[in-house]
């Protein structure tokens, strides 16, 4: 049997566990003075402040099975005695504590952005920049810190977690960079101590990516302004958190109409579920209104003005069953109750009652992707493709599991065929589930 020793060799350390979930695991038998993340080998070192600490640990987990995320992790004494700084740096990218931070994000089915991850990391301390690339290992980024204790803080609370619920996690290495260099502020770079740098080289015109195009690039305030507040919208907590203090270009967030004015429709087809279906994804939902004397319009009541605002931004041009939509506000303040009035503002449909953030990034003009939710475990392909295929060809699915819960991504032809799947059958029933559907912001499946 191996020395007792103050470092303890744990195996079988999955990518998804995290750094701090070994931290809980040892923690209560002493301090932990070092860990060392053994990425390659699915191995990770843990130095206990004395030796006394580390055979506590191991007198315990002889009698019971340690376990992390539902997986067994197996401890043995190291036959290292103290932690040294080549031992730290076994894993390629040390592990000696830096100001930069190298992240790999795993599972990424949605689009990160340099505001996405400023969002994310700078609760921890002020970021002085951010640069993004795509390598073998998937999309990474350098996130450079002020101080060394602000990326510490932040690799130690971030470490294994995702950013959107379910895919996109976070894989955090110390850099061996001293400085980043950064030449422009834009998408895919930005120092945030230097607002004045160009966004593109000279001679190059500015590509402005639009929300729907990019998948949320918002442009962000000047370095060091706090959040833009919305004091009239109920919920400006949840837009702040969502879009980073930003908005999506064109969105100005100071509208207070809350009802939308929709034209130019198609009277055979359309009904008030389905265009609540539609204006759903940019807000809750309290009135709908056909107007019989005029077969090709509608009311819609938003929840708040910012609600009615991106709908009237997104939708304005959207084509729907042969139709291009006019979307705009309407001179009414709000729809008054009648015959001819559908109400929905106590719907359990409504999609902003809760996750009122994760739902504003959501927001884009139709895509020629939907995403399915709300599945049923038991679903195939096939009965998603049986339900979807008549509104058009449908180019490529995937079916998979996020957390447990069975998702899927569909890619139509058009945007239209997509937006036709999305009114015509959100909410509706497939093998015992009511389903829930959204676009898509990817690309390609």
């Amino acid at each position: 049997m191996t020395e007792p020793s103050k470092v303890i060799h744990v195996r079988n350390v999955g990518h998804e566990i995290s750094e701090n979930d070994l931290l809980q695991l040892f923690q209560p038998f002493g301090v932990i003075t070092k860990l060392v993340m053994l990425r390659a080998k699915n191995q990770a070192l843990i130095q206990m402040q004395d030796v006394p600490s580390a055979v506590n640990a191991l007198q315990f987990f002889a009698n019971v099975q340690p376990s992390i995320r539902g997986r067994n992790v197996y401890v043995q004494f190291s036959s290292h005695q103290e932690l040294t700084t080549a031992d730290q740096n076994a894993q390629g990218r040390g592990d000696e504590p830096n100001r930069i931070l190298l992240v790999t994000i795993h599972h990424m089915l949605y689009p990160i952005t340099v505001e996405v991850l400023h969002q994310v990391f700078f609760p921890h301390g002020f970021v002085e920049k951010i640069v993004t690339f795509q390598k073998s290992a998937g999309f990474q980024a350098l996130i450079q810190y002020q101080t060394r204790q602000c990326a510490i803080s932040a690799r130690t609370a971030l470490q294994g977690r995702n950013i959107y619920d379910g895919c996109c996690q976070l894989d955090i290495q110390f850099s061996n960079l001293d400085e980043l260099q950064v030449n422009y502020n834009n998408e895919r770079s930005r120092d945030f101590t230097n607002p004045s740098l160009p966004s593109e080289p000279k001679g190059r015109p500015s590509q402005q990516p639009g929300y729907g195009d990019a998948g949320g690039m918002y442009a962000l305030q000047a370095s060091g302004a706090g959040p833009v507040g919305f004091p009239q919208m109920a919920n400006a907590a949840a837009v702040a958190a969502a879009f980073g203090g930003g908005l999506p270009p064109g969105v100005s967030g100071t509208n207070d109409r809350c009802t939308v004015l929709v034209s130019n429709l198609n009277p055979d087809r359309i009904d008030e579920d389905k265009l609540f279906n539609l204006f759903s994804i940019y807000g809750n939902i309290a009135r709908i209104k056909l107007l019989r004397n005029k077969p090709d319009h509608a009311l819609v009541q938003m929840g708040d003005g910012f609600q009615a605002e991106l709908a009237v931004h997104f939708l304005k041009g959207a084509m729907l069953f042969g139709k291009r939509l006019e979307v705009n506000f309407s001179k009414h303040p709000n729809i008054t109750q009648g015959a001819d009035t559908h109400e929905y503002a106590n719907s359990n449909l409504n999609r902003f009652n809760r996750n009122a953030a994760k739902n504003y990034r959501y927001c884009c003009s139709p895509t020629k992707m939907i995403h399915i939710s709300s599945l049923s475990q038991e679903v195939t392909e096939e009965e998603i493709v049986n339900l979807l295929e008549e509104h058009g060809p449908i180019i490529n699915t995937k079916l998979f599991e996020m957390n447990g819960k069975k998702q899927a991504l569909i890619m139509f032809d058009t945007e239209e065929q997509a937006t036709e799947a999305l009114v015509c059958k959100h909410a509706s029933s497939l093998s015992g589930s009511i389903i829930r559907i959204s676009f898509s912001q990817l690309q390609s499946i």
